[in-house]
């Protein structure tokens, strides 16, 4: 395994958060807005789960800026305000602030899970700053029939109080659940997901704190709230169509089952699409930087 690697903190502020990450590379010092791949992670991960890839990022595609930023509520990142909610939509919003603030145009993006969805909706939205888009075990969205509208708003809106002050306060609930140590909190997650304990511990590692009473997570306990509303199959599908870019799926040959139903729903509907399944789960990219990393590289060169 590849061990060299030069990577930055990052921070990106807007008028009522900051989004942090990791960067790395960029020969042409002086241009790096105009070099841009942009690495989005996944829902309760944050940018560690790219630093295996950052080596390989500096050798495959040195003239590459290579830039991981944590979602708001994930990582080192701002969470929102008390009166703010974590919508799908909302990240789409949050990727266009970071866009304008930077100035960016014709970006590649590299986009995991949950990352992969908020990117296909931007890409779609915004088709003049996106060059290309690389989903990893992620393809169309999460969608809902029609008929479910109504309950999946009560289930939402009875999610969101039950986190609230009020509701805690009423319920009797924990505000913050505490592990005993970095391991106990590594083994948690592993416990969780198909994340093996070291790539696990990278993202653990990033999305927690030491406190007296022990080690608790950064990450927003309201990122867990059911979503109020889901896109239908339909309006998921028109998005899929108004992306313009190339895209490229590397997915995993154990990875997540909605990725092999999303290739029957959405991959006909890409204007330009290829597909690559790589031996790993979930994670693949973790557990496959290299192979990650090079066949990014074919898929830009191309």
């Amino acid at each position: 395994m590849m061990t060299t690697n030069t990577t930055k903190e990052v921070k990106y502020t807007f008028d009522t958060m900051s989004l942090h990450g990791i960067a790395c590379g960029g020969a042409n010092k002086d241009n790096q807005n105009d070099n841009i791949v942009l690495c989005l992670h996944g829902w309760l991960d944050n940018a560690a789960s790219f630093s295996p890839l950052m080596p390989y990022f500096q050798q495959y595609l040195p003239e590459k800026h290579i830039v991981a930023v944590d979602w708001p509520g994930h990582g080192n990142s701002s969470h929102k305000s008390l009166d703010a909610h974590y919508h799908f939509i909302d990240w789409v919003y949050d990727l266009l602030q970071l866009f304008e603030l930077n100035q960016w145009q014709q970006v590649d993006i590299v986009a995991h899970s949950m990352g992969g969805m908020v990117a296909s909706a931007f890409a779609a939205a915004f088709p003049e700053k996106v060059n290309s888009l690389t989903l990893i075990d992620s393809i169309g969205f999460i969608s809902a029939k029609t008929e479910q509208t109504t309950k999946q708003l009560r289930d939402g809106m009875l999610s969101r109080y039950k986190s609230s002050a009020l509701g805690r306060e009423r319920s009797g609930a924990k505000k913050n659940n505490y592990h005993t140590s970095l391991d106990s909190a590594v083994k948690a997650r592993v416990s969780v997901s198909d994340l093996q304990y070291e790539n696990a511990k990278l993202i653990v590692e990033r999305g927690i704190i030491k406190e007296p009473q022990g080690y608790r997570w950064l990450s927003d306990a309201r990122l867990r709230n059911i979503s109020p509303y889901r896109l239908t199959l339909k309006q998921a599908q028109q998005f899929i169509r108004d992306i313009k870019c190339p895209v490229q799926l590397i997915h995993g040959s154990d990875g997540m089952e909605f990725v092999n139903s999303g290739i029957q729903d959405f991959g006909r509907l890409f204007q330009q699409f290829s597909s690559v399944e790589v031996k790993g789960g979930h994670h693949v990219h973790m557990e496959q930087p290299q192979k990650t990393v090079h066949l990014i590289k074919h898929f830009l060169a191309e």
